[in-house]
């Protein structure tokens, strides 16, 4: 019993450091190269029209410990219109997103829509431009408060009692892409977070800076290896810096591993069928972050609208 209350003691100490007094939070996705669009609106459609969905529940076991569910849709207009290639000769794509995540006191709905443009430079590379704009709702549960939260000033006159905060802010980014890489830039929150409405328990929401780059390659009939790795940067919180490699099998399966710098590693398994993909992500703390005793599940799921899991060329690799 005294270690369960020392356990559950020393999870709610680390949320109260790592969300600060203005209640920022980070939302982590280990499984980020098939959520590309959500970090950067250039990359809506990269893989066509697709829904896509992941829960992650993180350091599970612990009261108040933080969960993520999010679901989105992606439409692209080239494979409306029928084209052969429609990563490559389409131009223009949309997605409407939605992530809601709990946190110690915090519960934040996110809605985000998206638009991209694509520019043809060569016969096998776009270029790509992107806007969101992005809604946040964001409710304090002041009964929720750990006594760090309720000794701040600003969190503290909130105590017993429930409010909510609404920011509306634009995302951006630019994206160059071909078949078997990309690179790209993006800018989370443009304005800083200041067009808000509501109880103010919190100042602003700083711009953040997400650069995501990928490789892929066909080793052989049955063998394809994928790299992809994230950068993140944001005022008043650590950079964030991972990478994911996988292996697919056959084009019907995958096993990977990733890493999120002096933080956390990841161990990933999925699968492949006709139109829909299903991954598995275990995840557990390293490095110089909190080795805290509850680990990490993510589960994700990308579903085709309009075409199949097949290769379409004989060295193409059909995930990121």
């Amino acid at each position: 019993m005294k270690k369960n209350i020392r356990n559950i003691a020393m999870v709610f100490l680390v949320l109260s450091v790592a969300l600060t007094a203005e209640a920022q939070s980070r939302k982590h996705i280990s499984n980020f190269s098939h959520f590309q669009s959500y970090f950067n609106p250039a990359l809506t459609g990269y893989e066509g029209s697709t829904i896509r969905g992941f829960v992650r529940n993180q350091w599970s076991g612990f009261e108040g410990a933080p969960k993520t569910y999010f679901i989105s849709a992606e439409l692209d207009f080239g494979e409306l219109a029928g084209e052969e290639d429609p990563a490559l000769m389409g131009k223009n794509a949309v997605s409407a997103n939605m992530l809601y995540d709990t946190y110690g006191a915090f519960r934040e709905t996110e809605l985000l829509l998206s638009y991209a443009s694509r520019v043809r430079l060569t016969e096998q590379h776009n270029l790509r431009l992107g806007v969101g704009l992005n809604y946040q709702s964001i409710r304090l549960d002041g009964n929720s408060l750990t006594t760090e939260e309720q000794n701040d000033p600003t969190l503290g006159q909130y105590i017993g009692q429930f409010s909510n905060m609404n920011v509306i802010d634009f995302n951006l980014g630019i994206a160059l892409t071909h078949a078997k890489y990309y690179v790209s830039y993006g800018m989370h929150r443009v304005a800083g977070g200041k067009i808000t409405s509501g109880d103010e328990f919190m100042d602003g929401y700083p711009t953040a800076i997400m650069v995501q780059a990928g490789y892929r390659e066909s080793i052989s009939e049955n063998l394809g290896v994928i790299f992809n790795a994230f950068y993140r940067s944001q005022k008043d919180m650590k950079d964030n810096l991972e990478f994911n490699l996988k292996a697919l099998l056959m084009d019907r399966v995958w096993v990977g591993m990733g890493h999120r710098i002096n933080y956390a590693t990841n161990a990933q398994l999925g699968i492949l069928t006709n139109r829909l993909r299903i991954g598995y992500l275990y995840e557990f703390s390293t490095g110089g972050g909190y080795n805290l005793p509850g680990n990490t599940h993510e589960f994700t799921a990308v579903f085709n609208l309009f075409r199949d899991n097949n290769r379409r060329s004989d060295n193409q690799v059909l995930i990121w």
